[in-house]
């Protein structure tokens, strides 16, 4: 069998009530780690690393000291900490049902392993997670502050860390879960949602993709989009799908390789 290799985002907003600070949702929790768990059991050729998004854990408290612009003074260093703790605080939900469901993994957190310049990783000890994908482990990476050579400190997002990812551990596919169906053409009325977006089409038409509809400091959706563009330029024949895993068995169709949302390709 071909070795395929997948990057997936659980974002925020699946994984935990955005507009209520510190929420997680852990029935949706368990939920994924079960479909997860599934569909590696299913394809022993596949080899996935897992990030999550922060939602109401880590953007309340980044947010409230500006984190993700650089951090100086003493109390932009104790903000630092917090949205540290806070990530922290939900990758354990995020471990705690995942191992719960069977699967094996273990958390990368880019704070302790990390470091970049204006938010682009530049070191980090990827050698560790080369080893526990060797070991059959499931990689777990998410948002968290990083150290920042010109800022001082930041807040790198999930994206950020899959970009760095890329270049060691190329994928096939991207795959990123949240609560919106896929990118919408006309966000927020949400009538018209657009299945696939070529590198070409995608200036005509990214001024009807919107933000996010609660607190997101690393930029909403058309910060991703536009991110995912540069990863699909910077990796031939990378594809990307935003998605909904709202309902029951959508992350599992994605997985198998369907289509579910918007596919983003060169």
């Amino acid at each position: 069998m071909t070795q395929e290799t997948i990057f997936l985002k659980l974002g925020g907003s699946l994984i935990t009530d955005k507009d209520k600070p510190y929420t997680p949702r852990l029935d949706k929790l368990k939920e994924l780690a079960l479909e997860i768990k599934a569909v590696l059991d299913s394809r022993p050729e596949l080899t996935l690393i897992l990030g999550h998004g922060s939602g109401s854990f880590g953007h309340t408290a980044a947010k409230k000291y500006g984190t993700r612009n650089g951090v100086e003074t003493r109390e932009q260093w104790y903000g630092f900490t917090e949205v540290r703790f806070q990530a922290a605080e939900l990758t354990r939900y995020v471990m705690q049902t995942l191992l719960e469901a069977g699967v094996s993994a273990i958390p990368f957190s880019p704070s302790a392993s990390m470091v970049s310049t204006n938010r682009k990783v530049t070191s980090h000890n990827v050698l560790a997670i080369r080893k526990a994908l060797e070991a059959h482990l499931l990689p777990v990476v998410h948002g968290d502050v990083a150290f920042d050579e010109a800022l001082g400190g930041t807040i790198l997002s999930t994206e950020d860390v899959f970009a760095f990812l890329a270049e060691h551990f190329p994928p096939i596919r991207i795959l990123l879960a949240g609560i919106e169906a896929g990118v919408w053409a006309d966000f927020p009325a949400r009538t018209k949602l657009v299945k696939q977006i070529q590198l070409s089409d995608y200036e005509k038409m990214k001024a009807g993709i919107g933000g996010s509809a609660s607190t997101d400091v690393t930029g909403g959706m058309k910060a991703k989009v536009e991110e995912m563009f540069t990863l699909i330029q910077k990796n031939k024949g990378l594809t990307v799908q935003i998605f909904s895993s709202e309902e029951g068995g959508l992350l599992t169709r994605a997985l198998n390789g369907e289509n579910v949302g918007t596919l983003l390709r060169e």
